[in-house]
């Protein structure tokens, strides 16, 4: 179980150096850089995807640190699904306290990447990107292992 927390730590503390670094330079040098497919620009997102649950306000910040110490002991508790998706758990809750962190620092997540080809998306950020490859591979993962039992 040691080498398991390490793994997840590592990783965890990767993605979020990583996303705040970057958000960090958004931020000190407001880099804008528009193209035909994609814009680089920052904004902050007051609530969670979409905006949605932006009438929190402040209470958001509150309410996710509550939701991913929860998810946390969750994972210390349920030691298998830690130890099948280190690495994936450890990305996804690095780059959610990556955004939590946001809130404290910026009154809302740094959000800077702007897909615009074909349709209009919503601005997102590294951590966003980071979550979605983890999910995916968790059920990559879960779908293998399934065919295999």
């Amino acid at each position: 179980m040691r080498r398991i927390l390490i793994i997840f730590t590592l990783v965890f503390m990767a993605v979020l150096v990583l996303d705040q670094c970057i958000k960090c330079f958004f931020v000190q040098t407001n880099f804008t850089m528009l193209g035909e497919y994609i814009d680089l620009v920052l904004t902050y997102n007051r609530g969670v995807a979409f905006s949605l649950f932006e009438f929190f306000g402040e209470w958001l910040k509150w309410i996710q640190i509550g939701l991913i110490v929860g998810i946390f002991g969750y994972l210390v508790y349920e030691k298998t699904l830690l130890k099948s998706h280190t690495i994936e758990l450890g990305a996804i809750l690095g780059a959610g306290v990556s955004n939590v962190l946001d809130r404290f620092n910026y009154g809302g997540v740094v959000d800077y990447i702007f897909w615009h080809k074909w349709f209009n998306f919503a601005v997102f950020n590294l951590a966003d990107v980071i979550i979605n490859l983890a999910v995916f591979g968790i059920i990559l993962k879960s779908f293998f292992n399934k065919s295999k039992k």
